[in-house]
């Protein structure tokens, strides 16, 4: 059995966070000692990376309570489980392409820097030396 330090370095959460999940009903599975001190097992930190998980998402955490209560009434509900995780993988899959956008943009930029560093070419990524004329053009050149 791991105390709540033990399970947040397990899962990579906070104690504040092990607390609030356990607090919310997130962690059905999760045992008290004589002294209400929270314990948990494998199936404790099972449900714990499972709502980690599911709030990177952006899922709230009343859906998140939805879904556990979901799973803990059986094979029954894996039709609307499946809807849950659907809705949220396209939501996670948004998040990944705007991520992939800034990725992208970084790139862009470190390229220009090098080119600036090693061949010695204009700065023209600061906003501070852009013209006037180009800093209220609708299509930023400088981005």
């Amino acid at each position: 059995m791991l105390t709540v330090k033990e399970a947040a370095l397990m899962t990579g959460l906070t104690e504040h966070a092990v607390r609030f999940y356990t607090d919310k009903g997130l962690v059905p599975s999760v045992q008290r000692n004589k002294n209400n001190i929270r314990l948990f097992d494998e199936e404790s930190i099972n449900w714990l990376y499972g709502a980690r998980c599911l709030k990177q998402t952006g899922m709230p955490i009343e859906t998140i309570k939805l879904y556990v209560d979901l799973c803990l009434e059986g094979d029954a509900t894996i039709p609307q489980r499946n809807e849950m995780m659907m809705e949220y993988k396209e939501v996670a899959l948004i998040q990944l392409q705007e991520a992939q956008k800034r990725v992208a943009h970084l790139e862009q930029k470190t390229i220009q820097y090098q080119a600036i560093l090693t061949e010695g070419i204009a700065d023209t990524t600061n906003p501070r030396t852009w013209g006037k004329d180009k800093a209220i053009s609708a299509t930023p050149t400088h981005s």
